[in-house]
């Protein structure tokens, strides 16, 4: 098993990587999230050395890091588009041969940061959206939690609503406070169980479908590329 020191290797080395394909005059879409962070810290030392760019911050954190390291920041509405989104994910479907030929190679779930409504808006801006996560992250199929960001008031029905799709549904629990997560746009979160999921395409437009769903944390078919680090270094595996 790898160890703690291990994964945050891996981490930097996929976001540091990533950060590499950063060019003079780009608008870059700075993700949220751990690994996120080393790719961010790394366009910023680029920033300090005479690089040109603009980022688009996915979350508080991310604006606060972005900040903190000197990158110049726009919104999106100062924008026409994004050149390129750099972001983590908490999981990534490789396909049950490893190769995709099933259809699942390079679908994503996001939302462990509860920021996947701002990060999927940003990505979805974005020429090229890559994908920076350690070998931990890989899995044959999708099959962690479903993040699902609601409207306060429409929770109880949408949690009704995911049941008859066949989830279960639980509302995100805040750590180190009383009461639920609550995200950057005010919204609550519910972390939905499905299991191994057979066909993340059906199931995100379904999701999105509900009534008071602000948006969902599958991400699918959207990823150009994903930078897996691990002890051995980084592999860039490219999505057609």
């Amino acid at each position: 098993m790898k160890s703690a020191g291990g994964r945050e290797a891996a981490k930097r080395l996929a976001g540091e990587r990533a950060a590499e394909a950063v060019e003079d005059g780009m608008v870059v879409g700075l993700g949220t999230g751990s690994t996120a962070a080393f790719a961010i810290r790394a366009v910023g030392r680029a920033v300090d050395s005479g690089l040109s760019v603009r980022g688009v911050p996915t979350s508080f954190q991310s604006r606060a890091l972005a900040r903190e390291v000197g990158i110049p920041l726009a919104g999106l509405d100062e924008v026409d588009g994004l050149d390129l989104t750099i972001d983590g994910a908490d999981q990534v479907a490789i396909g049950n041969d490893g190769d995709g030929s099933d259809g699942e190679w390079g679908n994503l779930l996001k939302g462990g940061g509860a920021a996947h409504a701002r990060e999927k808006v940003v990505a979805a801006a974005s020429d090229r959206f890559s994908v920076v996560v350690d070998d931990s992250k890989l899995s044959d199929r999708l099959d962690g939690p479903v993040a699902v960001e609601v409207l306060p008031d429409a929770h109880a029905p949408v949690a009704s609503a995911i049941r008859e799709l066949d989830g279960e549904p639980s509302l995100r629990e805040g750590s180190g406070k009383d009461g639920p997560v609550v995200t950057d746009n005010g919204n609550l979160v519910l972390d939905c169980a499905f299991g191994a999921i057979a066909d993340p395409t059906g199931l995100a437009r379904a999701l999105s479908s509900v009534p008071g769903v602000v948006e969902h944390g599958l991400f699918v078919e959207m990823a150009d590329a994903v930078y897996v680090g691990s002890e051995d270094g980084v592999e860039v595996r490219k999505i057609a």
